[in-house]
């Protein structure tokens, strides 16, 4: 989903500079002043991110610091503390404690926290989209988009006291079988930097509905969210330790992985450290999920809806400046569809690329110069390799922000043995390939290493039905350009998108937190004391 970062602890160096606050425009400048003066674990005007452990914001004692830069501008948000080892002990400890009493509280009592964590969302939902955009570089109706969706996993854990039902039947006279779920104990997630607020609410809700304990690890490069959700929780009535928040990278991530108390780890990113963490995880008998990198292709029939086929294609593939594990990054023009691709670049070439907080903007900056540097690579690639660059967004110029991490709508052509096919390039970078027959469509998606999803635009009902039932990815699209299946399913990426059996939220999200105990028991109705006594004279015949 995200690209990985295990081989690197970036830590802050002293003598760095940095723009402060005033580095920030009209726009964006109050609305970090307000985060900072606000939110008692986090920052937005340079201050120190805390870690969260046993209900308290903790100021951490470490010397290892990552900073946070606004990528609009390379203004200093924030410091993240690399949390010390004492630290973490202390987080997996709280946790531990209160897993004691929360997983004996009832089950309306942790619905009930669920009903308050919703509308507490509801309440602060724009200072979590101020963060996200300051951190991020998301545009705020993005930001808000990331907020909402994460929403909608809270919203459908209140439905516990109905998903969580066990099952019991008679199975001989008087023997009952009883099977029921329940928690697993101190649980960890690891977030990624692309969606700062879904992916904590992801994993926050579903874990304290089924009466498991949270070490929740953010991402080192915009944890301001999931701070926020942090004080939520607090606000909501969720007990001290039952939700803790650490930072940091390869360290703390090990930790999570090593920890006797840590029974189950969720994991969004990308596949190095997916795999990493899975295959490290695992061994110390943890259950792990993990979604990894992904290749998402769409197919465009000649037969399709011209307009919503070209724009769906231009929102899935450039919104959130492609930084996206579903986004589109592949589309797949069929027979004389391929003569719609002048039309495709000329739309791409109007979206708005501006800082966040903007009015108008369709797409921001990524998250680093680093990726920056990464996507504009893979670009130059494709010529290199003999592709084309229809529209080139390397060297896009955003007024008011000379320093920005942009990169503009960028539309490739090219083969699927160019690197720019082949990579997840986790950018606003469209590669397009072109196919004869809807078959060779088919075979292209499938024989690609990636399985989160795959889409189609057409207007037959035939041709729909026969991609659906042949095209080897975990969701399906028709004429839906990002089909991430709402929380009452569950994600269902597969192939190399993802490791581990049992998918994110949804009643899979419920069987990852929860283990189950079948009891079978006997009481004999003939046993039972209190039969009517006999007034007859014992004859002991």
């Amino acid at each position: 989903m995200s690209i990985p970062r295990l081989a690197r602890i970036p830590l802050r160096t002293p003598s760095r500079f940095y723009a402060t606050t005033a580095g920030l425009n009209a726009l964006a400048r109050p609305k970090a002043e307000s985060l900072s003066a606000t939110w008692k674990g986090t920052s937005a005007t340079g201050g120190n991110t805390k870690n969260f452990i046993g209900g308290a914001f903790v100021e951490s004692k470490t010397t290892q610091w990552h900073d946070v830069l606004d990528p609009s501008t390379q203004t200093l948000l924030t410091r993240v503390p690399e949390t010390t080892m004492d630290e973490f002990d202390q987080a997996v400890d709280a946790a531990s404690q209160a897993f004691k009493s929360w997983s004996k509280q009832s089950v309306l009592a942790r619905q009930r926290f669920a009903i308050e964590l919703q509308y507490q969302i509801r309440q602060n939902a724009d200072a979590l989209a101020h963060s996200i955009v300051l951190e991020q570089g998301k545009t705020l109706a993005d930001a808000h988009g990331d907020v909402l969706r994460g929403l909608q996993v809270v919203e459908s854990a209140i439905g516990i006291t109905s998903n969580i039902v066990g099952e019991k039947l008679e199975v001989s006279k008087d023997m009952d079988t009883e099977v029921r779920k329940l928690p697993l104990g101190v649980c960890a997630s690891i977030a990624p930097f692309n969606f700062p607020a879904m992916i904590p609410l992801w994993t926050i809700p579903l874990a304290t509905v089924t009466g498991n304990t949270l070490i929740l690890k953010p991402s080192e490069r915009d944890p301001g969210a999931a701070m926020i959700i942090a004080e939520l929780c607090a606000r909501a009535g969720l007990p001290e330790g039952v939700v803790n928040v650490v930072h940091g990278t390869v360290p703390v991530v090990n930790r999570i992985c090593d920890d006797e108390a840590i029974k189950a780890v969720s994991f969004v990113g990308g596949d190095r450290a997916g795999r990493h963490i899975y295959e490290r995880a695992t061994k110390n008998g943890k259950r792990v999920q993990a979604n990894l990198g992904a290749k998402n292709h769409a197919v465009i029939m000649p037969d399709s809806n011209k307009n919503l086929a070209l724009n769906s294609i231009l929102g899935a593939a450039f919104g959130a400046a492609g930084q996206r594990c579903m986004a589109v990054s592949v589309a797949v023009l069929v027979g004389t569809a391929q003569s719609w691709l002048p039309e495709l670049v000329e739309r791409a070439s109007k979206l708005n690329v501006n800082g966040g907080f903007e009015k108008g903007a369709d797409l921001g900056p990524l998250i680093s110069p680093a990726s920056k540097a990464r996507v504009t690579d893979l670009i130059s690639s494709c010529a290199e390799e003999g592709g084309r660059i229809h529209l080139d967004g390397r060297n896009v110029q955003v007024p008011g922000y000379p320093a920005g991490n942009f990169v503009g709508p960028t539309v490739l052509e090219g083969t699927v043995g160019m690197r720019c096919y082949r990579e997840e390039i986790f950018g606003p970078v469209l590669t397009v390939i072109t196919s004869d027959t809807l078959d060779d469509a088919l075979s292209i998606i499938n024989e690609n290493r990636y399985g989160n999803g795959a889409v189609i635009f057409t207007q037959s009902g035939a041709t729909a039905r026969k991609f659906e039932s042949e095209v080897n990815v975990g969701q399906v699209g028709i004429n839906v350009p990002i089909p991430v299946p709402l929380p009452m399913f569950a994600w269902s990426g597969n192939k190399g998108s993802v490791l581990g059996d049992i998918g994110f939220y949804g009643k899979s999200g419920i069987n990852f937190y929860t283990q189950n105990k079948t009891t079978t028991s006997l009481w004999r109705q003939e046993d039972a004391i209190g039969n009517k006594a006999s007034v007859d004279m014992p004859t002991h015949q």
